[in-house]
């Protein structure tokens, strides 16, 4: 399978890592971003270096990307009723626009337009994870062929 450049969305949640690993192979990823404010895990194989390793050995690159990741007490809002998600988005989203996460951001855009990225948190409903508000703004910085 020729691998397609663009962004997607993936979590671990509910999954081992084989079985992660193996879906990022199906959905042809080059390059695992890792958008947890801090990469470390209760799973076995999800913590930052048993991840990238696992992940390396199926032909995928991991990039931890710590400038994306949500802060702690704006986590709740994401598992919250649909307001305290608008808000949770939106405070979210207002941290994207500062200096680091800008440029780590800009760096997505670019390894998207050029390779498969998979953009990577916990949940598996993307809706309720923040990674859906980086993918949104990834999205937007590519071209339309690249999604």
């Amino acid at each position: 399978m020729r691998e397609v450049p663009g962004v997607v969305g993936v979590g671990y949640e509910g999954l081992d890592v084989e079985g992660f690993v193996s879906r990022l192979t199906d959905l042809g990823v080059q390059v695992l971003a890792d958008v947890r404010l801090t990469p470390i895990s209760r799973k076995r194989g999800f913590s930052k270096r048993a991840l990238a390793e696992a992940v390396s050995g199926a032909g995928v690159e991991y990039l931890h990307l710590r400038e994306l990741g949500n802060p702690k007490d704006n986590r709740p809002g994401f598992a919250g009723d649909d307001v305290a998600l608008s808000r949770a988005r939106g405070r979210y989203a207002d941290l994207l626009d500062v200096g680091a996460a800008d440029s780590a951001l800009d760096r997505l855009a670019v390894l998207a337009g050029e390779r498969r990225v998979a953009v990577m948190c916990f949940e598996a409903d993307e809706e309720r994870c923040h990674r859906h508000v980086v993918l949104e703004a990834v999205r937007a910085r590519l071209d339309p062929v690249s999604v």
